[in-house]
């Protein structure tokens, strides 16, 4: 089906060029990117809001799908209802709905179900799509609308979102489409507003909870961040950030009954990490190598990688390359974590039952430079390679138990089969390390 734009030409511009025009106001082009696993942004007229969910969008790197959380505004259709076919038109083009990520989610969850009512004539999802589609081109979504459940519930729609998500082979981003307090005075709405994104940003939805309830807020994004929070949890999420707060008096100058906007982004795993983490998981349940999808400028350069993998704090894998053997890191970072999932000849190939048990690290190495002595070496700082012909043997700096520049090149020796008295040639390289 196609579900055609219902808001255009009221919240928003009907005419293509005015919309552009409109949105590259909001956004900020310039601004540096980052991976996020989520983020809150508001769903207003754009007059309203657009500037927060400009600032907020303009602050991530795009993914390829986006699953889409929104209050129910209209009680129409089922109250906790998924879209899992078809294509939605807006002023901009058609953006269709990413059918395999739907219906994974959809054939995991306990509470969620197939409608398309309820989404007819709800505007929460249908204004986030033309900011999408004008940052991140040919992107693909799943449009869930959230009504009235307990926090069981949501928590746990939560939970199965994250579970659909962390199988998937693309890169997917959880948005929550929602406004902060409704009709307010501007010191009353910012102080109940700021209670709850400390929560947001702490990551606790129990939190978010007990105060929704404590403080009888009016925070109609409630629904959506209490399932946002669980799921961003789930998939490793260590912090929030607040991107921008206002409220619509900032455009309208009445202070005494205003609605809230708030842009939050979540994240957690470093982009490199989180890569691994999906090639990791994709290939042992499915057998596919995934694609890196969109990039930041720096995992398109060219650089060794080596992927470590701990399960419980205890080495499990780790595989790399001295040089960049691909076209970029991010490519490098998906075949050396396959390798150390698979192929590291000390530990068996990892299964399916441990993925939820293991921890990740990505060295991106800088290019090995010869030295001529022990003293141009530091264990903490940098890593070593030991050459004699055709052998060489790696280490990484900054090791545990390893804090002597022999012991260093004694274990490189060891890695590479060289005799204690053979000469070698050294080299030393750093790392940045992600985790």
């Amino acid at each position: 089906m196609i579900r055609k734009a219902v808001y255009s030409g009221q919240w928003y511009p009907a005419a293509p060029s005015e919309l552009k025009a409109m949105i590259a106001g909001f956004v900020d082009q310039k601004a540096a990117k980052e991976d996020v696993i989520g983020l809150l942004v508001p769903h207003a007229g754009y007059i309203y809001s657009g500037k927060v969910a400009g600032a907020t969008l303009s602050r991530i790197v795009m993914a390829d799908t986006f699953v889409i959380l929104c209050p129910s505004h209209t009680g129409r259709g089922k109250p906790l209802s998924i879209m899992t076919e078809g294509t939605w038109e807006t002023p901009l083009g058609e953006v269709q709905i990413d059918s395999e990520m739907g219906k994974k989610i959809l054939s995991g969850s306990r509470y969620l179900q197939e409608d398309t009512a309820a989404h007819q004539e709800e505007h929460a999802v249908e204004v986030q799509l033309p900011f999408l589609q004008y940052l991140g081109g040919d992107i693909k979504f799943v449009p869930i609308v959230l009504s009235y459940a307990s926090n069981a519930v949501y928590k746990q729609i939560g939970k199965e979102i994250a579970t659909a998500i962390s199988g998937h082979h693309k890169q997917v981003v959880i948005l929550a489409s929602g406004d902060m307090t409704h009709y307010e005075p501007q010191e009353v709405a910012r102080k109940k507003d700021m209670l709850a994104v400390e929560t947001i940003l702490n990551l606790d939805e129990n939190e978010l909870a007990r105060r929704f309830k404590a403080m009888n807020m009016s925070i109609c994004a409630f629904p959506p961040l209490m399932v946002l929070i669980t799921a961003c949890k789930e998939l490793g999420a260590t912090q929030g950030e607040m991107v921008k707060y206002m409220t619509s008096g900032d455009t309208t100058g009445d202070y005494a009954a205003v609605v809230g906007y708030a842009g939050v982004v979540v994240k957690g795993r470093s982009a490199p990490v989180q890569l691994a983490k999906r090639a990791v998981d994709t290939y042992i349940r499915e057998g596919k190598v995934i694609k890196p999808g969109a990039l930041n400028e720096e995992m398109t350069a060219r650089a060794g990688v080596f992927v470590s993998i701990k399960k419980k704090g205890q080495l499990r894998g780790c595989i790399g390359t001295f040089e960049p053997t691909t076209e970029n890191i991010a490519h490098e970072v998906i075949a050396n974590a396959i390798g150390s999932a698979t192929s590291d000849p000390r530990f068996s190939a990892i299964t399916a039952d441990e993925l939820g048990d293991l921890s990740y690290s990505v060295d991106v190495l800088t290019a090995p430079e010869p030295v001529d002595s022990h003293d141009h070496l530091d264990p903490r700082k940098y890593g070593v390679i030991v050459e004699s012909g055709w052998r060489r043997g790696l280490l990484l700096p900054d090791l545990e138990g390893v804090d002597s520049v022999d012991y260093q090149i004694d274990i490189c020796r060891q890695k590479a089969g060289i005799e204690p008295d053979e000469p070698v040639k050294l080299y030393r390289f750093e790392v940045k390390r992600y985790k």
